[in-house]
């Protein structure tokens, strides 16, 4: 496991439009630099040869509501040659060490609802689903 770096950018432009989110290297480019620029972010990378393959996107925040923080795993893509390989799982090993590393005492991730193998995975790797106990809502701001 490894940074997301710039020189990632074509790799990462197409893990993004696997995962259902077309964009440009430009954008992502534009992008990256947000995440550079946030000390409670991370990108965290998989790669084969030196060749991007897979990334996590990880944010730690503190928490109010009780005492340390929660990590967010907003988005894990690996690219569709390499799933079912053990990739996906050491990417969220790492990302849990990462938000072990920055304090946080507990790890949240989003997935839509038609993700319905992503969700067997999470649940392998012991995560819950907490939906029927907890809504989640959104307001575009822009």
């Amino acid at each position: 496991m490894r940074p997301v770096r710039s020189q990632d950018v074509p790799e990462l432009t197409v893990l993004l439009d696997q995962l259902g989110y077309p964009t440009t290297e430009r954008e992502v480019t534009d992008r990256l630099r947000l995440w550079r620029d946030d000390p409670a972010s991370w990108l965290i990378g998989a790669d084969d040869g030196g060749k991007l393959i897979g990334v996590a996107a990880l944010h730690v925040m503190p928490m109010l509501e009780v005492t340390g923080k929660v990590a967010r795993l907003l988005a894990l893509v690996v690219d569709e040659r390499y799933r079912s390989k053990g990739v996906g799982q050491a990417l969220v090993t790492a990302a849990e060490e990462q938000a072990r590393a920055a304090g946080a005492v507990k790890m949240e991730i989003t997935s839509s609802r038609y993700r319905e193998r992503t969700h067997l995975f999470y649940q392998q790797l012991g995560y819950e689903d907490i939906c029927p106990a907890s809504a989640r809502f959104i307001k575009p701001l822009a």
